[in-house]
């Protein structure tokens, strides 16, 4: 469907079944936020009964509904293939690898950013043991080595083989960081014994969070720092004309793809709760205006599919969403917070 072509657009609504004239446009409404003229619908449905692509059903005068000919849902069926044709070429279609997907991440601008202010939040001093919990292949441990050189180090943990082996790989020759392959819920080391702890988008992802940050607590020394950089998925903003489909895809992404889909938010109160006295809170908003860029991160082919078979996106309302999506001015935001805690000194 091409949103300019106003018969594409009436062969489109009529896909579900007959509709009057003004149901017609109201479905060309819901699908692009716009109605078509008075002139450009009759223009339209005129050009369309020529062909013989819709017809016309028993009815009285402009109520008469119309429907689609077989011959006109061929026309519809065909320019459906050609727009998957054109969003496959935009959009990813494979699960891209595990490594290869948080190297991307941190290539962009926007990693760039928070992860130069996490840097910094963390304030890693010569000589402190850092924590990166969750390190994944290792992008960000040789940064904190360095920071903590001469006398300090970094350790890395992950419990992904994969993601351990390529961070030991990425850390070859650096004397002042190694990896251990561990559950970040019962780390192997004793208590009070890090300066610092950071996570980077790792507990979105864990199965007990509470857990994980009493354990990180654990670890800490008194007066020692936890900085942690996570989304809240909830905020995901897609500029859509039909916003309750912007809304499902978004209420999708935190159903049922992101175990903690809202920790971001969270966060402060959490880590007040496991004893921590939080000390900053800064959101971080990465906006997209080009729309493969934004697919390299949010996976919007991948993840509308899975919308649609989990029940949260009609197959039409998928259709026109990546149409959308891949033909028109593109805009999307998601916010991540920042927090920095302290594990409080003893009195």
């Amino acid at each position: 469907m091409r949103t300019n072509d106003a018969q594409m657009l009436v062969l489109s609504a009529l896909a579900d079944g007959p509709l009057h004239g003004y149901a017609v446009n109201t479905a060309i409404e819901r699908m692009t936020g716009e109605r078509l003229g008075r002139g450009s619908l009759s223009s339209a449905l005129a050009r369309l009964r020529g062909k013989g692509l819709i017809e016309y059903l028993e009815g009285e005068g402009r109520r008469r509904p119309m429907r689609l000919t077989s011959a006109g849902r061929e026309v519809l069926e065909g320019e459906l293939e050609s727009l998957a044709h054109v969003a496959g070429r935009i959009f990813e279609t494979v699960v891209p690898d595990k490594v290869a997907y948080q190297d991307r991440l941190a290539a962009t601008d926007v990693a760039h950013s928070y992860k130069q202010a996490v840097l910094d939040a963390l304030a890693v001093r010569p000589g402190h043991l850092v924590l990166d919990l969750g390190c994944g292949p290792g992008t960000d441990l040789g940064a904190l080595a360095r920071a903590a050189a001469p006398a300090g180090m970094v350790l890395g943990v992950d419990s992904d083989p994969q993601m351990t082996r390529q961070a030991l790989t990425r850390i070859a020759g650096l004397p002042h960081a190694d990896v251990l392959m561990a559950d970040v819920h019962a780390l192997p080391l004793p208590p009070c014994s890090a300066d610092r702890v950071r996570t980077d988008r790792v507990l979105q992802h864990v199965a007990d969070v509470p857990g994980v940050l009493a354990e990180t607590r654990r670890v800490l020394r008194p007066g020692g720092r936890l900085v942690m950089a996570e989304p809240d998925w909830d905020s995901l903003a897609v500029d859509h004309p039909d916003l309750d489909v912007a809304r499902a895809y978004t209420r999708h992404i935190t159903d049922r793809i992101v175990r903690n889909a809202i920790v971001g938010r969270q966060l402060p109160r959490l880590a007040e709760e496991a004893g921590f006295a939080v000390t900053s809170v800064v959101p971080v908003t990465s906006v997209f205006r080009e729309v493969h860029a934004a697919d390299q991160v949010l996976g919007l082919q991948r993840n509308t599919e899975r919308a649609v078979a989990a029940g949260y996106l009609t197959r039409r309302q998928a259709d026109g969403w990546l149409d959308h999506l891949a033909r028109s001015p593109f805009f999307a935001a998601v916010t991540l917070y920042i927090v920095t805690a302290e594990a409080p000194a003893p009195t």
